[in-house]
This record gives C-alpha cells, structure tokens and sequence, in this order.
C-alpha cells in the first residue's frame, strides 16, 4: 500500500512513534463506562493498531480525508461501516453510537477548539477523551483560575469533566514536523448532569465575560445585567479569569435573579 500524503489544508501531522501511540491508546482509563471508542483523524492508523488490539471495545475510525480512508479501507478490511469516511463536526452521534463512548485521536490543530466543542454538545455519550493537541490549547483546557490562559474553553470542559494534562510530545516524532510543541491530554465526564444555574445563561455568561477579559465582570456583563439593577455584590467587580466554575454558575444565578427582579418591576 501506498502511503498517505500529509495535506496541510486538513492540519495533517502523521505520528511516526509507535511508543507514544502506545501511551496514547493505553491512557484511556474509563473503560468500564463504554463499550466503543472512536478515533478521529487516523491517517495511516498508528493509533489504530493499537486500538484494534483491545478486546474492551468496538473501534470506530473517522477520516475526512478519501486517500486515508482509502488507505485504512485496505488495512483494516474487517472494520467495514466501522470505518467512516466523514466529518467529525458533522457526525451525529446517536445515529451511529447507542450509548456511551470515548473519542481519541491526534487532532488536527486547525479544528482543535471545533473538536472539543463537538465533545461538549455530545457530552451525554462522550465519557472520555484522549488526545493530542497543541501545547497551549492543552494547557488551556486543564488551565485554572487566575492565569491568562485560562478562557472560555477551560471553564465549558472543566464543567463537565475533569481534565488532566498527561505529556508533551516534541515535533519530531510527526510527519511533517508541526512547527510547535504538543501535548496528550485527557477528559473524563464528571458527575455532573446538569448545572445548578440555567445553562444557557452560563455559556452566555462565561463567553461575555472573556470576550472583555480585560474589563471587570461588571461591565464585561453590561448586555446581560439590567441598567437599573444597582447590585454591589464583590464578584462582579473581579475580571473572568478569576473565576471558577463554580463561582460562574453562582455569577449566572446572580446575573438570573437580577433579571427576574426587573421583569417584576
């Protein structure tokens, strides 16, 4: 067979070190909770090989690009409609997965925030995920309050599962070398079902809030709190960044009452 031609259009980074694929494969540790996993972006299947290699589940491998699907069709003959030539931004989870499952894979960098927002949306099926990123978007997501590179994406993943960042990987163990370093992290769902607030006012919430990061949480929050409410209460004088979790959830049911209380005015 052929080899595959990286395409940079697709972010396309093969890993060539089989003992960090291994590390990546072996780092999945919910395996009590799903019975299928899904690899995006397989490329020439090195992380396959060792996915295949489990008895704990089914595996799945999605590719957007027809030479890699082509390539893994060869290979892999017994996965059949297991593998799927698609988008993993358009993939619709309940038609293709009955319950829960993990995602894996080497990620393309240019749809990296794209991924984990899917992940989110799925967040019901998704248990787990491990995967390589870019080193800042990995630190990122496992990021905590009060440093700048805690944002928008650190609060929506830590607020449904608990992230860990495993390694760095250096460019050279890719084809093509990435121009940066990069990094394994993992997710794995936590025990919250719903948030304690309205969730659609937080996602609103946290987004204004970094959107005007440098601003107080007072006048990043202008859209959302009523002009009339005259509301001293300390967090809204913090900036984003500084809050966890929790005290957003807290934020989005002061940010709630302030609005019900001008509604019954």
């Amino acid at each position: 067979m052929s080899l595959v031609k990286a395409k940079k259009h697709l972010g396309q980074h093969f890993l060539t070190d089989k003992n960090i694929a291994e590390k990546i494969v072996n780092s999945l540790q919910a395996k009590d909770q799903y019975k299928q996993v899904l690899e995006v972006g397989p490329g020439m299947g090195i992380l396959s090989d060792f996915l295949l290699s489990k008895k704990e589940w089914e595996t799945f491998l999605i590719d957007i690009d027809k030479e890699s699907y082509d390539f893994l069709k060869k290979k892999y003959p017994q996965l059949g409609e297991k593998l799927i030539n698609g988008d993993f931004l358009e993939l619709d989870f309940k038609s293709v997965f009955p319950g829960k499952l993990a995602v894996i894979g080497n990620f393309p960098y240019n749809i990296s925030s794209q991924i984990l927002f899917k992940v989110l949306d799925n967040r019901d099926q998704v248990t787990e995920v491990v995967g390589m990123f870019q080193k800042e978007v990995a630190e990122r997501c496992a990021e905590k309050p009060g440093s700048k590179e805690y944002g928008i994406l650190s609060v929506f993943l830590q607020a449904y599962y608990r992230v860990e960042y495993l390694f760095s990987v250096k460019p050279g163990v890719f084809n093509p070398p990435p121009k940066v370093t990069s990094a394994v992290i993992r997710l794995i769902r936590n025990e919250v079902d719903k948030l304690d607030c309205d969730e659609k006012l937080f996602w609103q919430v946290v987004k204004a809030g970094f959107n005007q990061r440098r601003k107080t949480l007072r006048n990043a929050l202008s859209s959302l709190i009523p002009r009339e409410a005259a509301c001293q209460d300390p967090v809204l004088d913090l900036r984003a960044e500084r809050l966890s979790v929790n005290d957003f959830v807290k934020l989005t049911n002061l940010v709630s009452s302030l609005r019900k209380l001008q509604q019954n005015d």
